[in-house]
């Protein structure tokens, strides 16, 4: 078995982590758009705050925040908070300002581990890509910084660095504040990431794990205040999805200890790896040449070990997998089943975005995340 210890030692990346792998369905959907030639990204260093916001010159981009919380009575919840922005290129070059040059999506949804139920809701509307007004700020993504509104649901990112999530619907609430326990991991090569065997298939990646977590949730009219660990994904990309992929698996994990783990594959319609990658952080607060390590292709597999059959859709989705990297060999199991999404209302597909554990080979429960599955009940297209 090829384990490590904590502070894996940094190899160059040939690869690169996956940034494909927060979202469902637009990059396929995306794929279908007419594609310029010189649209493909270029490596650049990324300056922050301005890349904390959005790009509205690329085709996708989402900001993608998943965490574990826990009440004072000790009930276990899960949470996704997703926003989205997709281009449309039939209205890049309309002068119009009534024109919608641009789509925003949002996903909410949270896990209820003592009642077994996932619960969830979904928004979406068109944007001109104008900056907000102070007349009109009810649909925008700002350039300058993390603030992203569809109406009343929110992601915003303060001055002192912790993020505000709002998010309210028929079933669930979502108003928490999220705050950086470590530095900004920046996945790929410092944070321009392939995910794909052509090199067109690049994106612009960074995540933020082990935020402190503190706020409400609310599932079905209760409410609870809660506290919890987080993980935040920013992502904005050219990339077409590789034409033979039909979907991916993923996860992002919060390791007890105070390490991160991203592992990804896509698959084939047959199943088999089409590409795969992921990285290991150590608990070390400050991103140097020693606390990363980016999983090159051959070193990352999946292997389900148990699958569970929507009712809904009748997809058959593997729940708990063993996942070989570099760190360890990692047994990742969902904490329910029921955790599938129907967003045909939004982005058009039907996926699998859970709360799941993370053990070591030991048998040891080491850590708690998300594990998002995409292509199985349909290959992602809108």
């Amino acid at each position: 078995m090829d384990k490590r210890p904590p502070g894996l030692t940094r190899r160059p990346l040939l690869l690169g982590a996956t940034a494909a792998m927060a979202w469902p369905g637009l990059l396929q959907a995306q794929a279908q758009a007419s594609h310029r030639p010189g649209d493909a990204l270029q490596a650049r260093p990324l300056r922050f705050p301005r890349d904390h916001g959005s790009h509205n010159q690329t085709r996708t981009e989402w900001w993608y925040l998943t965490g574990h919380a826990r009440d004072t009575e000790g009930r276990d919840f899960g949470f996704q908070l997703t926003f989205f922005r997709s281009r449309v290129d039939a209205a890049r070059d309309l002068p119009s300002r009534l024109a919608a040059r641009q789509l925003l999506f949002a996903h909410a949804a949270i896990t209820d581990v003592r009642s077994g139920e996932l619960v969830h809701d979904q928004r979406i509307a068109r944007w001109n890509g104008d900056p907000p007004t102070d007349t009109a700020r009810a649909v925008f993504a700002s350039e300058h910084d993390t603030h992203v509104a569809l109406r009343d649901w929110l992601l915003r990112r303060e001055t002192g660095g912790e993020y505000l999530l709002h998010a309210q619907g028929p079933s669930l609430l979502i108003d928490l504040q999220a705050t950086p326990r470590q530095a900004l991991l920046l996945q790929g090569d410092r944070g321009f990431s392939r995910k794909g065997p052509d090199a067109a298939q690049a994106s612009f990646y960074v995540s933020q794990p082990h935020l402190a977590v503190r706020g409400t949730l609310g599932v079905r009219g209760q409410r609870f205040t809660v506290q919890g660990s987080g993980w935040l994904d920013h992502e904005w990309s050219e990339a077409l999805l590789h034409p033979d992929a039909v979907g991916w698996d993923w996860i992002g994990m919060n390791l007890f200890d105070g390490h991160s783990l991203t592992a990804f594959q896509l698959r084939r319609q047959d199943g088999s790896k089409l590409w795969a990658g992921g990285s290991f952080r150590s608990a070390n607060s400050a991103q140097s040449p020693t606390d990363l390590y980016d999983f090159r292709p051959g070193e990352v597999d999946w292997s389900a070990r148990r699958h569970w059959t929507s009712p809904l859709t009748r997809a058959r989705y593997p729940v708990e997998w063993v996942v070989r990297t570099p760190a360890d060999f990692y047994t990742v199991r969902a904490v329910i089943d029921p955790q599938e999404l129907d967003s045909r209302a939004s982005t058009g597909t039907v996926y699998w975005e859970g709360l799941s554990d993370l053990l070591d080979s030991n048998g040891r429960t080491v850590g708690r995340g998300y594990l998002e599955m995409t292509g199985y009940a349909q290959r992602l297209t809108l």
